[in-house]
């Protein structure tokens, strides 16, 4: 698959031949809701589990009387309605650590890379370095470029220092490393725009 290079001012910089094998699958449904559901699991953060009665270490023995003591019948300290008691019904520890076979991962990468493709939403760029770090200069440029919405900018090893600086302050640019590449991201974002360096590290990385 052929694609065309662009740069940030709008004017083209040849072609670049796309692996079909990465960006050319058919994209399915459920491979593609399997990768999502697990980063979306993985992401949530287990509470601290609370100590329940049965976790407290108080006595049990019974502290008053039956009768004649003015109070409840309480039987252990380790009642709820006590100071050092147990609490009640609090935060249970709970897993969000799903696993998912690795190739369903790799699988789903790719997946999420050709819909973008195959949908024209995908944008190669040359070089995204920007004249003095500038915010306006880079809206001004993204205008031109004619990006939807919002747009998931992926670099190489690491982002381009200006690009990184000029799009702090644009809400709908987002930026990536080339190993942040995920299937979530990528389809959260109307456009997907890949560097020259991103397009070989991914290639590498789904070879190696």
């Amino acid at each position: 698959m052929k694609v065309k290079v662009q740069t940030l001012d709008a004017k083209g910089n040849g072609e670049i031949e796309l692996k079909d094998e990465i960006f050319g699958l058919e994209p399915r449904a459920d491979i593609l809701h399997r990768v999502i559901t697990w980063q979306l699991e993985k992401r949530r953060g287990t509470a601290r589990g609370t100590r329940e009665r049965s976790d407290v270490a108080r006595t049990g023995k019974k502290f008053g009387r039956q009768k004649g003591g003015g109070t409840a019948r309480h039987g252990d300290r380790r009642a709820p309605v006590f100071i050092g008691g147990g609490k009640a019904h609090g935060a249970r520890v709970r897993d969000f650590n799903p696993s998912l076979n690795k190739k369903i991962r790799t699988l789903g990468l790719k997946m999420a890379l050709s819909s973008k493709a195959q949908a024209g939403q995908l944008v190669i760029m040359d070089s995204i370095a920007v004249q003095d770090g500038k915010t306006k200069a880079l809206a001004a440029d993204l205008a031109k470029l004619g990006f939807g919405k919002t747009a998931l900018v992926i670099d190489g090893d690491a982002v381009e220092n200006s690009f990184a600086l000029a799009s702090a302050n644009l809400h709908a640019v987002n930026v990536l490393p080339a190993i942040g590449a995920n299937v979530y991201d990528i389809l959260k974002h109307d456009t997907l725009v890949l560097t020259r360096a991103a397009v070989e590290k991914l290639e590498a990385r789904f070879n190696g």
